[in-house]
């Protein structure tokens, strides 16, 4: 849809909700004020709901009408205003998410301490930015990620505008400055410290990046259906095996099966573990960039290996969709791994985008036989 249509979209909506024919049309308090104020307001048309079946002006000169639903504007649950530059940006109305509408969660397990850590904040006016880090060998790594790893974003935004060159860029850099900062302790002990990374960025509402080291994960829920946004970086992984090889480093299977790094690590990428680097454990992060569909993108939800290993992708995608709002289903989906025997700290943020709640999944059938298969996973 071009500029001067999606004006013209949002100069039909200001007089359309003033007509009877939109009285069925649900709207929250906030709703009603800011459609009042739709011709002085930044925002546009804000909040709106679809009722079934309604109708408005033709935007695109087929004569036809056109439901609030072509537009991308869902009676999905959640209601948030169309983010007004980004839709004049992209040529079609895009919603505003909301850091308030962001649900996340993380439980201690049966663990000591909580070495997970998780961060959702706003970087620029356009720009969101969702992480969760797990850490290992201590919360040293973990907690150093959770406080920097923002600065070294910011600070590589000063220099380049792509978002997956800006990822890798502040992984390297955060890692450098971990680095020198364990070094101070003088404690051999603290280098030995490490932690998954797996970031989100949101531009526009609609251009999102993701780069990850470890095996925590980042999913979006499309049409129902899990997309994986992220590789676990396991030396399961030849790919990842034989580049430890030829570092060096060396595999070894423990008694249940778990690949790892010298025997010490099951991973082959992360943030830290200074230990063995010289083993080819590297900070370096895959990224991957994707374009929001809102008419069919439900959530993207970022999660650590203590729901990874005992959920799939498309249960924490069923499991989500059954849920009234991100809040809730991050909190279910936390006491699930639980339920289904997780000893190690269960981490999960849910973001949630325009067709949150459209694509509600059927009845979701479990098996409690997962309860005994984390036995050894995280000895």
């Amino acid at each position: 849809m071009s500029s001067p249509a999606l004006l013209n979209l949002l100069r039909c909506a200001r007089s359309a909700v003033t007509r009877q024919t939109f009285l069925a049309v649900r709207s929250s308090p906030e709703t009603s004020a800011a459609s009042a104020q739709v011709g002085g307001a930044l925002f546009g048309v804000v909040g709106v709901r679809r009722a079934s079946g309604s109708t408005h002006c033709d935007s695109n000169g087929s004569g036809r009408p056109v439901t609030w639903d072509s537009f991308g504007i869902w009676d999905n649950r959640i209601e948030e205003p169309i983010l007004l530059p980004s839709s004049i940006k992209y040529g079609k109305p895009i919603p505003q998410v909301s850091l308030s509408r962001v649900g996340s969660a993380s439980v201690l397990g049966h663990r000591k301490q909580n070495e997970d850590r998780l961060r959702v904040a706003r970087i620029h006016d356009n720009l969101l930015y969702f992480a969760v880090f797990d850490g290992h060998g201590g919360p040293h790594a973990a907690d150093y990620c959770y406080t920097f790893m923002e600065k070294f974003i910011r600070d590589a935004l000063e220099d380049d505008d792509d978002l997956e060159k800006v990822l890798k860029k502040a992984f390297l850099d955060v890692d450098k400055a971990l680095h020198t900062h364990l070094s101070y302790f003088n404690k051999a002990s603290f280098l030995t410290a490490g932690t998954t990374a797996t970031v989100a960025l949101l531009r526009d509402g609609v251009e999102l990046v993701v780069g990850s080291a470890g095996d925590s994960r980042a999913l979006v829920c499309r049409e129902g259906q899990a997309n994986m946004l992220t590789r676990d970086h396991t030396p399961d992984r030849k790919d990842e095996r034989q580049r430890i090889q030829r570092s060096g480093g060396f595999v070894t299977w423990n008694s249940v099966g778990v690949a790892n790094v010298n025997g010490r690590l099951a991973m082959t990428r992360s943030i830290g573990d200074f230990h063995l680097k010289g083993s080819g454990v590297i900070a370096e992060p895959d990224t991957r960039r994707l374009t929001v569909q809102h008419a069919s993108d439900s959530f993207l939800a970022l999660t650590t290996d203590g729901i990874n290993f005992l959920l799939s992708n498309q249960e924490i995608c069923d499991v989500i969709n059954q849920c009234q709002d991100p809040t809730e289903a991050a909190d279910v989906i936390a006491e699930q791994a639980l339920q289904y025997g997780s000893e190690d700290n269960a981490t999960i943020i849910v973001v949630p985008f325009g067709a949150w709640g459209k694509h509600q999944s059927s009845t979701v059938v479990y098996s409690i036989s997962r309860n005994f298969c984390s036995s050894g996973r995280w000895a």
